[in-house]
């Protein structure tokens, strides 16, 4: 994925606005639901995304999920959380989580800024590639454990699986 960085380098008051310019230059659908929260939508490989950030100012940090398109059917809960926790292994930065009242795959990080008062446009572009690169490559391991009958581990050999060239 080709991210273009935002004409401004850092925002010292409210990242999200920092965001707005980031998304916008890359043209990808958002909304501004309010100051301190934005709701993005990316179209992957396998589904679409959907990215959340909130800017909690009190605590120096800007929240940030991308959830799956695909819900988890309530008796696959066991196996998609075995998942979850073999790839959060394979993971140096966010982790994934099931979020239970859906049941739908995310991942999850929080960039810190307390006592730095200011988000970069290239921490922005640093989370949103790791999130999307991370969610393509684990996707394919949801759908074996979920239809494919696989087990975990059998799911996320396959998704470790490197490729090299093109069919």
């Amino acid at each position: 994925m080709a991210v273009v960085s935002a004409g401004r380098p850092e925002s010292a008051s409210n990242p999200i606005d920092l965001l707005e310019e980031f998304v916008s230059a890359n043209d990808w659908r958002f909304d501004r639901t309010t100051d301190a929260e934005m709701v993005v939508e990316l179209r992957g490989s396998w589904c679409d995304y959907r990215l959340y950030f909130v800017w909690q100012e009190d605590l120096g940090a800007v929240y940030f999920s991308c959830l799956f398109d695909v819900r988890i059917p309530p008796n696959k809960r066991t196996s998609a959380c075995a998942l979850l926790a073999l790839i959060n292994e394979k993971l140096w930065l966010g982790h994934f989580d099931l979020c239970s009242e859906d049941l739908v795959p995310m991942f999850r990080h929080t960039l810190l800024v307390r006592g730095t008062g200011r988000v970069s446009a290239e921490q922005f572009e640093d989370v949103v590639d790791i999130a999307f690169s991370e969610c393509e490559r684990f996707f394919p391991a949801f759908q074996f454990v979920l239809w494919g009958g696989k087990s975990p581990e059998e799911a996320l050999a396959a998704a470790m699986l490197e490729t090299v060239g093109e069919a």
